[in-house]
């Protein structure tokens, strides 16, 4: 695999960890939906550490979340995940920039290089499975008391917050996916161990050996 193919990866996994970053400080998981209102007054919106209301005046009011416990248990997962995912891509920035084969630090073999980016790789693409794990089960939630005719109390809509998640999600599992491809531990060629040697013989140690047609089976005799 080129190296070009290998930095292209590690760039992917870059993006992918600041849009994760900014999707997990993003305030709109969830807005109000406005079907079916005439006249809005005010919009709400949350995400997994705040709820805020926004007047039509354009002020806006924000309560954090006291309770840790007391929130649902989809929320302290959500939260969870996606701290893990920004810790993942960070370990695998660091061993990315280890394993790359444009960086050179100290004697290096090309083989640890490419075990360092295969787990860089892996550890990318379990990074963009937890922010997929996590923007997935929040949407899940917020569709299902959208349509839930029981559910009293506001309805909320997919908020851009989602969207990033989602977004950062696939660039990790592509970034991870160029990386692991990259990794090659074994180069075509002879083996380790091996060596061969190209001698060119000069005019003077050409010599031409003849066996007599007298000599006996077994026996030989040379003559220069």
């Amino acid at each position: 695999m080129s190296m070009a193919v290998e930095l292209m990866g590690f760039l992917l996994g870059v993006g992918s960890w600041l849009l994760t970053g900014a999707s997990l400080a993003n305030d709109f998981w969830r807005v109000s939906s406005f079907a079916g209102s005439v006249i809005t007054s005010s919009r709400q919106y949350q995400n997994l550490w705040q709820s805020c209301a926004e007047s039509s005046t354009g002020v806006s009011n924000c309560r954090e979340f006291e309770s840790l416990l007391a929130l649902p248990g989809y929320i302290q997962a959500c939260r969870a995940l996606m701290i893990i995912a920004l810790l993942l891509g960070l370990f695998s920035m660091v061993l990315s920039i280890l394993g790359l084969k444009c960086t050179k630090l100290g004697s290096t073999s090309p083989e640890a290089k490419g075990k360092l980016a295969l787990t860089a790789g892996i550890l990318f693409i379990l990074s963009g499975l937890c922010t997929l794990s996590a923007v997935s089960w929040y949407a899940a939630r917020v569709v299902q008391e959208f349509y839930d005719p029981f559910f009293g109390g506001t309805k909320f809509e997919l908020g851009a917050g989602l969207y990033l998640g989602w977004a950062a999600a696939a660039l990790a599992i592509l970034g991870g996916g160029m990386l692991c491809s990259s990794c090659k531990t074994s180069t075509s060629g002879s083996p380790r161990g091996n060596y061969t040697y190209n001698y060119t013989a000069t005019a003077q140690d050409q010599k031409i050996y003849r066996t007599p047609p007298s000599s006996a089976a077994g026996s030989s005799k040379a003559y220069v």
